[in-house]
């Protein structure tokens, strides 16, 4: 196996210079495909000039995170396909390591790096063990992917817009017999929750939490049914409801409208209605 068996797929959405930083730490040998959500052409004809290994798909709508990154790994050709998000870049040993990772693991359908949160950092499991860990699912800012494994399974859930959509993958793939691990010797650095420009940042804020409410809802009506699930995020709902309220009653709007947004995106979800709500940028 080479550099040349591995397709880089990046989504992104207004990520300004993120997205070189992210570009810029990916060995130039291997082919990376960027889906933008937009039509842009100026960021398509910008990058193709600047990185010779890039080709820029421009989707024409914000299609989220599941539909765009389907539509990068429908075009890749090769045997993996390594996802990343645009606020991450590589370890200069990061893609040495993961060739290194698939001679010792013969079976995996994905493989990530150990430190997926802040938090991993002080994780004495992660000091002591340099060997792979066997794990239910990853984050889905780096997700290497065996593409042989997806054969019967397929990929990214396209009715989730954001948030679960990784979740719900590996779930599938676990509940077919598939193999996830981590790797402790992949470091990746992902800053989290910076894959935008800073002039949106408060109308992608609003975004998120409408659908990490939306998302948690059906996600669990997925697996467990409506009764369970509402049974799941009664607290949520409770706790968005009362402060809706109690923000409206002191004037304080910013927080109203997150809360308003989580509310919405929970009644959405309970009524079986699609995750339509795209930020307003």
């Amino acid at each position: 196996m080479s550099v040349r068996d591995i397709t880089v797929i990046i989504t992104s959405f207004r990520s300004g210079e993120k997205i070189r930083n992210c570009i810029n730490s990916i060995n130039k040998e291997i082919r990376v495909l960027l889906i933008e959500n937009s039509n842009d052409s100026n960021i398509k004809k910008n990058i193709e000039k600047e990185f010779s290994n890039v080709e820029c798909i421009l989707t024409g709508a914000n299609f989220g995170y599941g539909k765009s990154n389907n539509i990068g790994l429908k075009k890749t050709t090769t045997k993996y396909a390594l996802i990343l998000n645009p606020d991450t870049t590589l370890h200069p040993t990061a893609i040495e390591n993961f060739i290194n990772a698939t001679k010792k693991i013969t079976e995996f359908a994905i493989m990530g790096p150990y430190i997926q949160e802040e938090k991993n950092k002080e994780d004495k499991n992660y000091l002591n063990n340099l060997k792979p860990i066997q794990v239910f699912n990853v984050k889905g800012f780096a997700m290497f992917l065996n593409l042989s494994e997806f054969k019967d399974i397929g990929f990214f859930d396209e009715n989730f817009f954001f948030y679960f959509e990784e979740i719900d993958l590996c779930k599938r793939l676990i509940n077919n017999g598939k193999k996830i691990y981590l790797v402790p010797d992949i470091i990746i650095h992902h800053e989290g929750a910076a894959s935008h420009d800073k002039s949106i940042k408060k109308e992608m804020e609003l975004s998120r939490n409408w659908h990490w409410m939306w998302s948690t809802f059906n996600y669990h009506r997925k697996y467990k049914g409506f009764f369970i699930s509402f049974i799941i995020i009664l607290p949520k709902l409770s706790s968005a409801i009362i402060k809706v309220v109690i923000y409206s009653l002191i004037f304080n709007k910013e927080k109203r409208k997150i809360y308003y947004q989580r509310l919405s995106g929970l009644i959405n979800a309970m009524l079986g209605k699609n995750s339509w709500y795209r930020p307003k940028v």
